[in-house]
């Protein structure tokens, strides 16, 4: 048995993978700020279903504050999983303060945590966004990304360099990942596949950007979380064959690693939404609009170093993936 701190506990992901960690017998520490990005009691549910065992504590904590967070670390864990973060692509180009709070200052403050903790293991959640203006496919960890096109994809390569930062100078074993759309059972309702469920139940015309014109490397929440379990445990090393007169930005000299999890297999935004229609048994009206400031009109997931160094490739389709949030949305919500 592990004792992990999932930071982000009630959101998405953090739900997910706490849920992982206890039914395999682990020790789970969560923390959350509860925030009213998208509704709260999503998130009060998501905690009900974990607090119903003694190995899973919770704590209300923002990462922005500094003293909260080093009290955290004054117990020891064998791994920290740090997904808490103001996320969003287009709500980080109208309230930028709360991605500077959250994303950087909360980040700071966990990587002190670590530091001073002297943390095995930290996994945190970085974005396919960083790619940005990128246009090679499929995105490799590989590629350069120093061209965001939102506040949020800055953030989260920020991120990327604080920790490689932290490895290089104090040791300390940090492994980004790279989600790539993840979308399933318990999501983000400010996600389009949630949104276009709602208001295709409620017989509401949909908003589709870039005139459908969009391609997604749509990840099932459960591909995710085995991606994330696999890596836990794959402490990275120092690569000594890094090469400081053409450096990879996918390894390091420092004990640090980036990876892409996501499907490899992207979707037209047009046959997600018929995908979507078919399982839930009605058309919609659909709203055209040209492609927002921060979007980027295609993504695709290179998991092939995800696939050599824990032998996971994820491979859940849409079709099964759309029926699994349909069953939960209409359970969930009893409509």
């Amino acid at each position: 048995m592990q004792n992990i701190l999932v930071t982000g506990v009630a959101g998405f992901v953090g739900f997910h993978l706490a849920r992982r960690l206890l039914d395999e017998g682990h020790r789970v520490v969560g923390i959350d700020n509860l925030n009213d990005y998208y509704e709260v009691s999503l998130k009060e549910a998501r905690l009900a279903l974990l607090q119903d065992t003694e190995r899973f504590s919770f704590d209300r904590v923002d990462i922005a504050d500094g003293r909260a967070v080093a009290k955290l670390f004054t117990a020891p864990y064998d791994v920290v999983v740090h997904l808490a973060a103001q996320a969003g692509v287009r709500y980080s180009i109208d309230n930028p303060k709360a991605y500077v709070d959250s994303n950087l200052v909360g980040f700071a403050n966990i990587l002190e945590g670590c530091r001073y903790g002297r943390t095995p293991h930290l996994v945190f959640a970085s974005s396919s966004s960083v790619y940005g203006g990128n246009t090679q496919m499929p995105f490799s960890v590989h590629h350069n990304v120093d061209h965001p096109v939102s506040l949020y994809a800055a953030t989260k390569k920020a991120n990327e360099l604080m920790a490689h930062t932290y490895a290089s100078l104090y040791g300390l074993p940090c492994t980004g990942l790279r989600f790539f759309t993840v979308y399933g059972p318990w999501g983000r309702p400010d996600m389009a596949y949630f949104l276009f469920t709602r208001h295709i139940l409620e017989g509401r015309s949909i908003d589709v950007y870039n005139h459908g014109n969009m391609r997604r490397d749509f990840t099932y929440i459960d591909d995710i979380i085995e991606g994330v379990r696999r890596i836990m445990n794959q402490i990275p090393e120092a690569n000594p064959h890094w090469n400081k007169a053409a450096p990879d930005p996918g390894t390091s000299f420092a004990p640090y690693r980036i990876y892409n999890i996501g499907n490899n297999r992207p979707v037209m935004l047009t046959d997600f939404i018929e995908t979507l229609e078919k399982a839930l048994g009605k058309k919609v009206k659909k709203h055209m609009l040209p492609l927002q400031p921060g979007d980027v009109p295609e993504t695709c997931a290179n998991v092939d170093d995800l696939v050599r160094d824990v032998g996971f490739r994820p491979a859940t389709d849409i079709k099964t993936g759309i029926g699994r949030f349909v069953e939960w949305y209409r359970t969930y919500y009893r409509t």
